[in-house]
């Protein structure tokens, strides 16, 4: 039956209740033990690609789109071709090449022609040399134009096809310089292109990191620092963490919402988070407290919004304690106060002995 607190009691100690052996098993009673909590901190921040790591792709010489290779969202390849533009100046290092080639058939031919005659004394050592040296400068000429349609990023077989067939390709293919996803697309046929200029025909992004952006409350400034280890959670996968850590903090607070700007780099190596998700993260502010805990289960919140617990010296009688509880971790509350380790306390079923203060059974 509940009792009112005896005088001199325990001052957090508010009603008794005595269990029947057949109540008793409604309820687990145990020691109050002590564990680690960890100290963290939670906040809120949002998702977004790693811009450190998202790559502005230019055209490096000026043309006009032909042909758009690549779309929005999708994921590509170092290497792999985006776009192809028609470059007048490819156009004219191809041209150059061509010409650079019949040159040096002319000295070759020439070339050969006058070493017969060289080995009959039917020309002069002059006249020779002369030749000799436009053989080797034509040979130069065709070397710097090869090279220079390297640059263009035509390999070693078109360039071939080039000299062989004496016609020019006109198309300069743009590839990504890294392996990731395209992010943004300017590109489309008839767009003029120029070296460094915006917008950019093409962004492609390094997935395997995403940036959180988060803006933390001033007065929990302090608590954060570069370096330090970040727990993320996202609605879309329940149950799921990323691990990352803290890269930046902002050098001011923000004068209008008074908050401070942090980022951190988020492992996602399966591209799993997508820009704008709404992420909660966790960090540990200091090393782990070692202190009384109980149950969830064996806690009440009281009308008044104090928590209550159970503690009982002989398994049969039951007081309420009001209790103080900081810390939590999944299924367990540091108490600051109320409760010292070893007491004898229920750690299941403390709702059920609150009902029968409000509805006592009857005899």
């Amino acid at each position: 039956m509940p009792k009112a607190a005896e005088q001199g009691a325990h001052t957090n100690t508010e009603a008794t209740v005595e269990l029947t052996a057949g109540q008793l098993s409604a309820i687990k009673i145990e020691p109050v033990g002590t564990i680690s909590f960890a100290v963290e901190k939670d906040e809120m921040g949002n998702i977004d690609y790693d811009q450190d790591l998202a790559v502005q792709v230019f055209s490096a010489y000026p043309g006009k789109v032909i042909n758009a290779l690549a779309s929005l969202g999708d994921t590509v390849q170092k290497g792999q071709p985006l776009c192809a533009i028609d470059s007048p100046d490819l156009i004219q290092a191809e041209s150059a090449l061509i010409s650079a080639t019949s040159t040096l058939e002319l000295t070759t031919k020439h070339l050969a022609r006058v070493r017969d005659l060289h080995g009959t004394n039917g020309v002069s050592e002059r006249e020779f040399e002369q030749v000799t040296s436009d053989q080797h400068t034509a040979e130069g000429a065709v070397r710097a134009a090869r090279n220079t349609l390297t640059l263009f990023g035509k390999s070693e077989d078109e360039i071939d096809r080039v000299v062989s067939t004496r016609q020019v390709d006109r198309e300069l293919i743009i590839r990504s310089p890294v392996t990731g996803r395209v992010t943004a697309r300017n590109a489309q046929p008839g767009l003029l292109v120029q070296p460094g200029t915006a917008p950019a025909p093409y962004a492609v992004a390094d997935l395997s990191l995403k940036w959180l952006i988060a803006n933390v409350p001033e007065a929990d400034a302090p608590l954060f620092k570069a370096g330090q280890q970040v727990r993320a959670t996202v609605s879309a996968f329940p149950g799921r963490t990323f691990e990352g850590k803290i890269t930046r903090l902002a050098q001011a607070v923000d004068p209008t919402t008074h908050r401070l700007m942090l980022r951190s780099e988020i492992a996602d190596p399966k591209d799993e988070l997508r820009p704008g998700m709404l992420a909660t993260f966790t960090i540990r502010v200091s090393e782990p407290v070692e202190s009384a805990a109980i149950p969830m289960t064996g806690v009440v919140r009281n009308g008044d919004g104090t928590m209550a617990a159970w503690v009982t010296t002989d398994r049969k009688h039951f007081a309420q304690r009001i209790v103080k509880v900081g810390l939590q971790d999944s299924n367990r509350y540091q108490v600051n106060d109320g409760l010292k380790p070893n007491e004898l306390a229920v750690t299941d079923g403390a709702i059920f002995l609150s009902n029968m203060l409000q509805a006592p059974p009857s005899d």
